[in-house]
């Protein structure tokens, strides 16, 4: 019985740290997954739209791929975290990378979805971030003219 207190004490201990590095980031694992699997939805989606033909094994390594990615975004933002965010006590810093890597992902979740509805569209970025407007998002989706700029390779 006691080894097992032991035991459990130890691998506590262990891995406090872990847990203390991810705390914080934890809630952008459940988005990345969500946005992953919204894409992969909507992707399949805008494939079968374009009459292409999907591929399983592709698919599922694309996702794989995507989940690996993610997770080392995720290990690096905690990593400038603790690295920058601590010393200039600038605490959001890793919320500030996700929030930016996520913001990839959703745009082309974005893309995929109008795609899968037959509209070619392209996320503007400057228009959401540049210059004041009177709506924030107003502009942010635009109507694509190039039949292949939702199109992803």
């Amino acid at each position: 019985m006691q080894e097992r207190n032991v035991f459990g004490g130890v691998v506590a201990t262990l891995l406090s740290p872990f847990a203390e590095f991810f705390g914080p980031l934890k809630y952008f694992f459940i988005l990345a997954l969500v946005l992953i699997a919204a894409d992969l939805w909507f992707g399949i989606q805008a494939a079968k739209k374009r009459n292409e033909r999907i591929k399983a094994s592709r698919a599922i390594r694309r996702t794989l791929n995507k989940v690996v990615d993610y997770t080392c975004w995720i290990l690096l933002a905690g990593t400038l975290g603790l690295a920058f965010g601590e010393p200039f006590d600038i605490k959001i810093l890793p919320a500030i990378v996700m929030c930016i890597v996520v913001g990839v992902e959703f745009e082309s979740c974005v893309v995929n979805y109008f795609e899968s509805k037959g509209k070619h569209v392209r996320f503007n970025w400057k228009k959401l971030f540049g210059k004041k407007a009177e709506s924030m998002l107003d502009g942010v989706i635009e109507e694509s003219k190039d039949e292949n700029a939702g199109v992803k390779h």
